[in-house]
């Protein structure tokens, strides 16, 4: 007979589908033409179908390249991890089969975002005729289905794929043996987003730096000018890397820290399947609670945008507070034992409510950094003044400083979790942190649409006060976005460190069964360990330097075509000859598919190799390197990189000189230069420090029985 978390998780996962695509109804029952004249119309259906077949043609080229990679991938999990608990099960065959399952529903999450988003945004565009309101309403639905189907299809997949493993395993084998199993589902939800993020990030920037450098400043021409040939691949861009990218990267996250929590607890409560599988309970319960609150927050007026957003992640935010403390008391027992410590289950409530804290710090951090409304960006915005060089210098400093109070918050999160629940604590406060995922991804996708919305305006050549009111939209989405960014690499932290430990808790579980009594420890006087964290720490840069190396090199094949079409395609600048849009967008899409190889072999390869020559203390030192340096230098590259975005806007708004001034144009460098880091390295390496630790737990078999060949 199902447990009630079984059966009310199933429940709520549909419910949060069915929510989807009630919203997707919405969307696509805004009529594309609506007030529209018939050569506008015309207009933004070309423009409209432009975007979308882009951004289908991308992620068709992606999904073929990520079939062929899952399965040979597969095949290297089946084989390699063969260590035998019950006799005639192979673990690494189930392992493969979830790892594939987690990476098709992470495509789907996917695939579904990025359709609503290019359905949504012109349709924003043409609500914005009528008002700011109709306008708000759309782009927002638009990021609803995102929100809700993203995580519907994440808890009922790890449902599904426990409830299959449950049925067709022996009955005998033990439960965190099944839990090893099934964190499978959350290394394929993490593979794709490693590809999806990078090869995501680099499409959009290298589009994004040839359209800014070649139109607005060799041209002269404004942003999202239908003369620019590279516009709709920056539009499509927006998509790829913003929706698609940045859906699987906290499909990821949510799904690595439910498997992170289920290992341990599969230790913990073996015969309670209820408290077992409470993790998969926690984003579920996200889902009502964050209908609730969207349907609490509405907007009337311009002023209500911003304020709106920020409306929508304190209110999920107080709500899942106190309906997380009813279905905590009432799943997990009131007294446990972890590794000899007794534990209680109000201690577990407050290591979800210190994440969820934690997480909501973390966002008003960033947005207070990159937001023009504070005195950090203006101040970079006024060291334009004296040039590109300063504008360099302050926007570094600025992440740099940007990291001390995150990161503080996260450090005091991880300390008060595991004084309250262990290690088992950290993986709860990593999904309590998570636990207003679908508003956060909602906001994240309204951002985009909201941005492609006002370049349709532009390119239809609508009036501008529909420019404006998009505008509107886009800098509030702007805002959000830099916090969803933070609240990102927030998670992702947590999320790491909750797998660390998963990780450290298998391999000596798995280690005792081989008849290894030496304890697993990690001392830093232990050579091997001390070396791998150093080894650890430098793998964030390397990473971080082949990626902005690769939206350099696409960036460099987008300027040439551009500057090419400019020489060569007459009447471009007259606005009487046609661009070809659709090979820029096919320049970038042979970018990403190309550049992201490299940087996803450095990621993978690394925790293998290092687990087969060196063994698990040296893997366990990659991991706590690499999560140190790596979130430290995400929150500096993605907070540098929106401050300077945000700098550049503030100038654009009239202030400092405004627009074509020598201000705006060493801003706009500023912001070329910010770009790769805003929307690439940065949020990449969320995936660095989340994959590595999600790899390194399915492999701990493979380390524990043959790990250490080097060291005898």
């Amino acid at each position: 007979m199902p447990g009630i978390t079984i059966i009310t998780t199933t429940i709520l996962s549909l419910f949060g589908l069915g929510i989807a695509f009630v919203y997707m109804k919405k969307v696509m029952a805004v009529p594309l033409d609506l007030g529209l004249e018939e050569e506008q119309s015309k207009r933004l259906r070309f423009i409209h179908g432009a975007i979308e077949d882009g951004a289908m043609a991308f992620l068709k080229q992606e999904y073929k390249f990520l079939a062929i990679f899952m399965l040979c991938f597969a095949a290297i999990i089946a084989v390699l991890i063969d260590d035998h608990h019950t006799e005639g099960v192979r673990e690494g065959v189930y392992t493969a089969i979830a790892f594939i399952f987690g990476g098709v529903i992470s495509i789907a999450s996917g695939y579904i975002g990025m359709r609503v988003a290019t359905q949504g945004n012109a349709r924003t565009t043409v609500s914005a005729q009528k008002d700011i309101a109709s306008a708000f309403a759309v782009a927002l639905n638009s990021g609803a289905v995102m929100g809700f189907a993203l995580v519907g299809l994440a808890t009922l997949g790890l449902v599904v794929v426990y409830v299959v493993m449950k049925a067709i395993l022996p009955a005998d084998l033990p439960n965190y043996v099944l839990m090893e199993i099934i964190a499978g589902f959350g290394l394929g939800g993490s593979t794709i987003a490693l590809f999806a993020r990078v090869g995501g990030g680099i499409f959009t920037k290298a589009a994004d730096v040839g359209a800014d450098l070649v139109g607005k400043v060799e041209k002269g021409i404004p942003e999202d000018d239908p003369r620019n040939p590279a516009v709709i691949a920056d539009n499509v861009g927006d998509n790829v890397g913003d929706v698609a990218g940045m859906g699987a990267d906290l499909f990821g996250s949510c799904a690595e820290s439910t498997c992170a929590a289920m290992v341990i607890s599969g230790i913990v409560f073996a015969g309670n399947p209820d408290a077992l599988l409470y993790p998969i309970l926690i984003s579920a319960i996200g889902i009502p609670v964050s209908l609730l609150t969207k349907m609490l927050v509405s907007v009337k007026t311009e002023e209500d945008v911003a304020p709106a957003l920020m409306k929508l992640l304190i209110y999920s935010s107080a709500m899942m507070a106190v309906v997380m403390y009813f279905v905590t008391i009432a799943l997990i027992p009131g007294s446990f034992e972890l590794n000899g410590e007794i534990y209680s289950s109000l201690g577990v409530y407050l290591c979800f409510l210190v994440g969820l804290v934690a997480g909501l710090a973390v966002g008003l951090l960033t947005g207070y950094y990159t937001s023009d409304a504070y005195a950090p960006v203006r101040e970079v915005a006024k060291s334009c003044e004296t040039g590109v060089a300063t504008n360099i210098i302050y926007g570094l400093a600025l992440g740099y400083k940007s990291t001390l109070l995150p990161y503080l918050a996260i450090a005091v999160s991880i300390f008060v979790s595991w004084e309250l629940a262990g290690m088992y604590g950290v993986a709860i406060a990593s999904l309590g942190m998570l636990g207003t995922l679908v508003i956060a991804l909602s906001i994240d996708a309204y951002g985009p649409v909201a941005d492609n919305a006002g370049g349709i305006a532009q390119m239809v050549g609508l009036d501008k006060e529909v420019r404006r009111r998009t505008d509107i939209l886009d800098s509030a989405g702007n805002t959000t976005a830099a916090i969803g960014k933070g609240f990102a690499i927030g998670a992702a932290i947590l999320t790491s460190l909750a797998l660390f430990a998963a990780f450290i808790t298998t391999a000596s579980k798995l280690m005792a069964e081989n008849g290894d009594t030496t304890p697993l420890t990690m001392s830093l006087l232990d050579p091997i360990v001390y070396v791998s964290v150093f080894i650890g720490a430098v793998l964030p840069f390397l990473f971080t330097a082949m990626t902005m190396k690769s939206v350099g090199k696409a960036a460099f094949d987008m300027i040439e075509e551009v500057r090419r079409q400019f020489k060569t395609i007459p009447g471009i600048m007259e606005g009487t000859g046609q661009p070809d849009y659709a090979e820029c967008v096919a320049i970038s899409t042979r970018a990403a598919l190309r550049e992201m190889i490299a940087p996803g072999i450095l990621i993978m390869g690394t925790p293998l190799i290092t687990g087969y020559l060196f063994g698990v203390e040296a893997v366990g030192g990659i991991l706590v390197g690499s999560l140190v340096a790596g979130g430290v230098l995400a929150i500096a590259s993605s907070n540098s990189g929106g401050a300077w975005d945000n700098a550049k806007k503030y100038i654009e708004a009239g202030n400092l000189g405004g627009k074509g001034s020598e201000v705006h144009k060493a801003a706009v460098v500023g912001d070329t230069v910010g770009d790769p880091l805003k929307d690439t390295s940065g949020p990449s390496l969320n995936i660095l420090i989340k994959l590595s630790a999600i790899l390194s737990l399915v492999f701990a078999p493979f380390f524990v029985q043959y790990g250490g060949v080097l060291l005898g």
